[in-house]
C-alpha cells in the first residue's frame, strides 16, 4: 500500500474509482471527514446510473490517485467496500 497524502482527497471530486481488478466502482462525490474536521479520511463514491446509493472508501483502501486520467485506484475489491445512504 502506498501512502496517499490526505489533502489530495479534497481534489478528487468527479474522479472515477476502480477496484483492485480495474472494475469501476463509481465516481467520487465528496471527501468525508471523521477523525478530524479539517482533514478528509474517506471518500463518498456514488455508484449506479442516477442512483442515490453511495459507498464509503476509506483512505487506507486507496492505492493511487492519477490526476491526469482522473482515476482513483483501490487496493481492495469492490465487494469489500461498505455501502451507505
Amino acid at each position: 500500500m502506498s501512502d496517499v497524502a490526505l489533502p489530495n482527497l479534497q481534489r478528487t471530486i468527479g474522479f472515477r474509482v476502480a477496484d483492485v481488478s480495474g472494475r469501476p466502482v463509481g465516481r467520487v462525490e465528496c471527501p468525508m471527514y471523521g477523525t478530524t474536521p479539517d482533514v478528509p479520511d474517506a471518500l463518498a463514491v456514488r455508484f449506479g446510473f442516477l442512483s442515490r446509493r453511495r459507498r464509503l472508501v476509506p483512505a487506507s483502501a486507496i492505492e493511487e490517485i492519477d490526476g491526469s486520467s482522473g482515476v482513483v485506484g483501490l487496493n481492495v475489491g469492490r465487494e469489500t467496500i461498505r455501502a451507505f445512504l
